[in-house]
């Protein structure tokens, strides 16, 4: 059924506040308030609409921020993590690796390696955009799985 453009409105409003403040706490009761709607309301509308639950949502675009301040400076991973709203190192590097199949550090040196074309901002930042229409936890189960059958190949 397709939403209306009142309700999409109201999802538009939290989705740009999240990308203005990635690096805040975002639970789903916020967001929710953004939009004057109920928490689980929001969550079924906002994947509804944009494709991703709010919390890949949230953790699609501190990665892409993450990315681009790997890119772009010469900060230290850990204060990258701070700013782009993670509390935790360790969480922030599993979850990086995880999202982009790279570790932070590695991520650094191949971004910093390639030569871009030369390509508008939007279309390279789109290019860039981390792929979260899994969840974390189901990647990590199909890497286990495929790394067992690799290993058990590997045994005979």
């Amino acid at each position: 059924m397709p939403q209306s453009p009142e309700l999409l409105r109201r999802l538009l409003r939290a989705k740009d506040r999240i990308d203005g403040a990635s690096h805040e706490a975002w639970p789903v009761a916020r967001q929710a308030q953004v939009s004057a709607v109920s928490a689980a309301h929001f969550a079924r509308s906002f994947k509804q609409a944009f494709g991703l639950p709010p919390h890949r949502y949230l953790l699609a675009r501190r990665i892409e921020r993450a990315v681009a301040l790997l890119r772009d400076t010469d900060l230290p991973v850990t204060e990258i993590a701070y700013r782009t709203g993670w509390q935790s190192l360790g969480t922030f590097g599993r979850v990086f690796r995880d999202i982009t199949g790279r570790n932070p550090g590695e991520l650094r040196e191949r971004e910093r390696d390639a030569q871009p074309a030369p390509m508008p901002e939007c279309v390279a930042r789109a290019a860039r955009r981390p792929e979260l229409k899994t969840a974390v936890s189901e990647k990590r189960r199909a890497r286990a799985a495929a790394s067992m059958t690799h290993h058990s190949k590997e045994a005979t």
